[in-house]
């Protein structure tokens, strides 16, 4: 950070008055703060990383106070940026202002294969956190624990499972498995069927395996009670409401058996549930009925949970879920994207597989194509019906697919007068937009100020939807121009 950058923010910081996702205020005008270790690991532990700017006290209405002593402030931050595993290599600036002086410790995301850094003096489980908003949150194991399984490449849908034996299995299933590998991969012809076994992850040191159970088994969740997907379809737009009879669920239905089986049973399920219009083709009078979703993308969202969740210790007592909103479909599995992917990448590029055994043997099945096109399948299915993106939730622990059954209503445009930043906000807004990018193109640095003063007016004046209407605050919303306002707006 230049010495002009570091001014600039501290003026930002007095016009806005707050803390942000990448940036943290302390004080130091009597000593350097004694634990910055949540911060280190915070900011570290995301993509982005983060500053921590010395010099301004938070507590006392954001004053510029200055920090006691900036020589000594710089060794004692790297002595604590030492104190983290991986260490911390901060790039360290200095300002001065009105006499006073001002440190900034601009801290660099660590690479995921390192991740998470953490506090040595409180080992891996408690001494790493994560940024939610302008605060820093422990980890919880699971996410701890994800990393882990990315850096030491875990395979969880092979682990043995214990108390099951061959007897689990339907051998009839297991067996046409065999004999598909044997006719597609020539070189296993020649091996006996025990050698398949342990090769392509049926067995794992002569143990069965959780993939072989949720593939071949014969009741899979007598070993897993909670691997499998729960389904309710509700009167409301939101969990809790109830009919006008009172029922809280139109339709529930618990989905057990083999991947194959729950895969059947819960597009069975969608398709009851959701509702058909019959169309009449003006030009032809041919009649055609439409359901309110492409089945397309109701297969392809439901069977990327099955086959991407996490079928680790930590999340086996945690079902897939499908919610049926009168609007739109929520379908969530246990574990977030793995790997490197980010949510904006999502069916751009190639991911790291989860569960590649898996995987590979519904491939086999011709129940998967395992060729990463699962979420442009999605896209595209849904913007050939005329219907939404669908919205992709990464949160912590869990990742959702929501399909909205049509376009979010525009309410009729109020009689306001807009500014031309208005206008041109509302013209930038073609396409959905992040929140970052929409501070990036205000020119402003905290997205907070932004949303109040910006954004949330044209919400409530209907001339700006929200992608994840039910989650405003959700990282992953993006903001988009009603389609009346754009048609209004869009050549002034």
């Amino acid at each position: 950070m230049t010495t002009d950058e570091l001014l600039e923010t501290l003026n930002k910081i007095q016009k806005y008055k707050c803390e942000t996702q990448t940036l943290e205020i302390k004080a130091a005008k009597l000593g350097c703060p004694r634990r910055l270790y949540d911060t280190l690991s915070a900011f570290s532990n995301q993509e982005e990383g983060g500053t921590i700017l010395f010099g301004v006290d938070e507590e006392n209405n954001y004053t510029e106070c200055g920090v006691y002593d900036p020589q000594d402030l710089q060794k004692k931050i790297v002595e604590q940026c030492l104190q983290m595993e991986p260490p911390v290599r901060p790039l360290l600036s200095v300002a001065e202002k009105e006499g006073k002086f001002f440190v900034s410790a601009e801290i660099p995301g660590a690479d995921i294969s390192e991740r998470p850094c953490y506090y040595k003096g409180q080992g891996r489980l408690k001494g790493s956190h994560v940024r939610v908003g302008d605060s820093d949150e422990p980890m919880t194991e699971y996410e701890v624990y994800s990393y882990e399984a990315f850096r030491k490449k875990y395979q969880d849908d092979i682990r043995p499972v214990p108390r099951a034996t061959l007897s689990a299995l339907d051998r009839t299933l297991a067996e046409e498995y065999i004999i598909r590998l044997k006719k597609e991969k020539k070189n296993l012809s020649a091996l006996a069927d025990e050698e398949i076994y342990e090769l392509m992850g049926i067995t794992r040191d002569r143990q069965v395996t959780l993939s072989a159970l949720l593939l071949f088994g014969r009741y899979p969740q007598a070993y897993f009670p909670q691997l499998c997907i729960t389904a309710v379809a509700l009167p409301g737009k939101e969990m809790g409401e109830v009919g006008q009879a009172g029922e809280r669920f139109l339709d529930n239905q618990r989905m057990e058996g083999t991947i194959p089986e729950m895969l059947e049973q819960a597009i069975a399920f969608v398709r009851k549930n959701i509702r058909t219009k019959t169309i009449i083709d003006p030009n032809t009078g041919r009649r055609e009925d439409r359901a309110d979703y492409p089945v397309t993308a109701v297969r392809e969202a439901i069977l990327n949970t099955l086959v991407h969740r996490d079928y680790s210790v930590h999340t086996e007592g945690m079902p897939i879920r499908i919610i049926m909103y009168p609007d739109r479909i929520a379908i969530t599995n246990p574990g977030g994207i793995y790997g490197r992917l980010r949510v904006d990448q999502l069916g751009k590029l190639q991911p790291d597989t989860r569960n590649p055994a898996l995987a590979r043997a519904l491939e086999t099945l011709g129940i998967t194509e395992n060729r990463y096109s699962g979420i442009p399948t999605i896209r595209r299915a849904m913007a050939d019906y005329g219907l939404r993106d669908p919205v992709f939730l990464d949160e912590r622990g869990s990742f959702a697919v929501i399909l909205y059954n049509g376009a979010a209503p525009d309410r009729p445009l109020p009689d306001v007068q807009l500014t031309e930043k208005d206008k041109a906000l509302l013209r930038f807004m073609n396409v959905p937009r992040s929140r970052q990018e929409v501070v990036a193109f205000l020119g402003l640095q905290s997205p907070t100020y932004a949303m109040q003063t910006y954004v949330n007016p044209l919400i409530e004046k209907g001339l700006v939807r929200l992608s994840i209407p039910d989650k405003p605050s959700s990282q992953n919303q993006r903001f988009v121009c009603a389609e009346a306002a754009e048609e209004k707006y869009k050549n002034e």
